[in-house]
């Protein structure tokens, strides 16, 4: 039977609204810190410092028409929208943020053996449903931007499944949850008695995570790996028909998907919303922030690239760099 608090920890707390919110906290993190780089002010006036910049975008393409283009196939064009949305969302879920249980307890809203595979099927299932947009948008720009998408997303994915292996096969589980309680063992005990075989695999995990921030910073389309937005090319990709509610759902997507992004490289790498003195979800919040500083710095650094060099840059670099990661990992395990 479900009760009160599950529904609050569901809908409120560490759940939907929470999410969504925070979502858009990082939306102006992320626009302030890339204004910032490129000597603009960014978003300024709407809140303090322009804090509800990216709740009144909601509001205002809430309020918007919203157009269905007359060729499109109508069902999954307004499909699509909501399974981005939806999918994004639920993923969050399985992340460790706060449990309603307990102040200093980091249990997700919902925990399994296997929960780590389900988080990048939706990663998958979110790729499709991005071409799936674009295609039946019946536009030959958003049909090239799906494309682009597909092929990128599609050669990233292999080695962010890869270097996903490495932290389960030292904690001996697939379940997001088990993980983190590792990393924090690991982390104290390292303190506690330091070992040149516990050195030498933080070396290996932070080799993981810089390559799982690019291969992250591809599923989530931020620049370099933007080429599904060209302006001279295919303006806006595969979201050009896309206007009103539907692209506030859009929006509201891309926005969760880099908090789930964020949450992933901090329970695979940083130890989750463990850490002394703080509740978790302070520590989520700090870790998840600094992981969110990452992505925009790095996107503001490049400039897009052309597709076939992302795409070579993920098959000859990234694959076999996480290949070799997963074996160091595996050999260290046999060790330690």
């Amino acid at each position: 039977m479900v009760s009160i608090s599950d529904v609050f920890s569901i809908v409120v707390f560490p759940g939907a609204i929470f999410i969504v919110f925070y979502a858009l906290y990082c939306n102006w993190l992320s626009r302030k810190t890339v204004a910032r780089l490129q000597n603009r002010r960014g978003p300024m006036h709407t809140g303090y410092a322009g804090m509800l910049q990216p709740f009144a975008d909601i509001v205002k393409l809430l309020a918007k028409e919203d157009i269905t283009p007359g060729a499109a196939n109508k069902t999954l064009f307004s499909a699509a929208p909501v399974a981005i949305f939806t999918l994004a969302l639920a993923a969050v879920f399985l992340i460790p943020i706060q449990s309603i249980t307990s102040l200093y307890s980091y249990t997700p809203i919902a925990s399994f053996e296997g929960d780590l595979i389900i988080v990048l099927l939706i990663f998958s299932l979110i790729v499709l449903s991005v071409f799936l947009a674009g295609w039946s948008s019946a536009n030959i720009f958003g049909a090239v931007g799906a494309t682009r998408v597909a092929l990128m997303t599609l050669a990233y994915e292999i080695p962010l499944v890869l270097l996903t292996i490495g932290p389960a096969i030292m904690a001996g589980s697939l379940s997001i949850n088990n993980i983190v309680a590792w990393e924090v063992g690991s982390v104290q005990s390292f303190i506690a008695a330091p070992t040149i075989w516990g050195l030498m695999l933080g070396v290996v995990m932070f080799i993981g995570f810089a390559i799982c921030i690019l291969s992250l910073l591809a599923e989530t389309e931020m620049r370099p790996f933007d080429m599904a937005e060209a302006e001279t090319e295919i303006v806006h990709g595969w979201q050009v028909e896309f206007s009103g509610k539907k692209l506030a759902l859009l929006t509201l997507g891309r926005d969760i998907k880099i908090v789930l992004a964020s949450a992933l490289l901090t329970s695979l790498f940083l130890g989750g919303p463990a850490g002394p003195i703080l509740p978790p979800i302070v520590w989520f919040i700090l870790k998840t922030t600094f992981c969110v500083l990452i992505l925009s710095n790095l996107s503001a650094l490049f400039a897009r690239f052309r597709i076939d060099v992302m795409l070579r840059w993920a098959w000859q670099y990234l694959v076999p760099l996480a290949v070799l990661q997963v074996m160091a990992i595996v050999a260290l395990s046999g060790v330690i």
